[in-house]
């Protein structure tokens, strides 16, 4: 009887390490099967991301491309042919007309020269950037245009630099051909570890419509945003105006 009794012990007990054991395994299995798939995510969401940054470079080359088409034929192409008509017209007393005239050209180029630098949009400066685009809105009489930056200026991740800019750059873009805007508003804020900038317009506003509008492209720059874990808030009213403001962590 008492060695029955052992017998059923070892065999329990040999069950149980058996039972044991194999849940390890399928644990384990599960846990690396798991960790696996979080590793390959994690491939690819950093594959999107590159691509994504990627894609925004080329648009922000593509728009200041046609910013500075823009530019040289509406402002630099004036500043020449006014030279000319200085030029053909010029006496003793009004060449220093012509030199202002020749000077404020040279000035014109040295600021296109360096939105068309190939370093300056992969290794995007923020602030200058948004600094180059009021000045060419105010250099074109597109709009009044100003910023304000308050706090201590912190250092902004360069990918996260450029996709903030591109988010910028198409509510510039769109404020410009749609809005019929006077004014164009741009608060940056320094807070601790925050980023908040807010840009607004005195336009004719819209109504969205399911959180999506064809000139404005909400949702784009809202999944852009999320991408740096950004937020990107839109308002707008009809005939009053349309903002967006970007809270980013640093």
């Amino acid at each position: 009887m008492e060695y029955k009794t052992e017998a059923l012990v070892a065999l329990s007990a040999t069950l149980i390490i058996i039972f044991i054991t194999i849940a390890l395994i399928i644990l384990f299995s599960v846990f690396q099967k798991r960790k696996n798939l979080l590793l390959q995510q994690k491939k690819e969401d950093k594959k999107k991301f590159e691509k994504e940054i990627a894609e925004t470079q080329i648009e922000i080359r593509e728009e200041t491309l046609r910013n500075i088409s823009w530019e040289l034929h509406d402002n630099i192409g004036q500043l020449l042919t006014l030279a000319k008509i200085q030029l053909q017209n010029a006496t003793p007393n009004n060449l220093h007309e012509v030199s202002e005239t020749i000077t404020k050209g040279l000035t014109e180029v040295r600021s296109l020269s360096k939105l068309i630098n190939p370093e300056a949009i992969k290794n995007i400066d923020l602030m200058e950037a948004i600094e180059l685009e009021i000045d060419r809105f105010n250099r074109m009489n597109f709009l009044k245009a100003s910023l304000q930056v308050s706090g201590e200026k912190q250092k902004i991740n360069k990918k996260s630099s450029i996709i903030i800019f591109r988010i910028l750059q198409e509510f510039f873009s769109n404020t410009i051909k749609h809005s019929k805007a006077k004014k164009l508003d741009i608060k940056v804020l320094f807070d601790k570890n925050v980023l908040d900038i807010t840009v607004s317009d005195d336009g004719i506003g819209f109504i969205p419509v399911n959180n999506k509008n064809s000139g404005i492209g909400i949702e784009n720059i809202k999944t852009r945003a999320k991408l740096i874990g950004a937020k990107a808030i839109f308002k707008s009213e009809l005939n009053q105006g349309t903002s967006l403001n970007i809270t980013y962590k640093l």
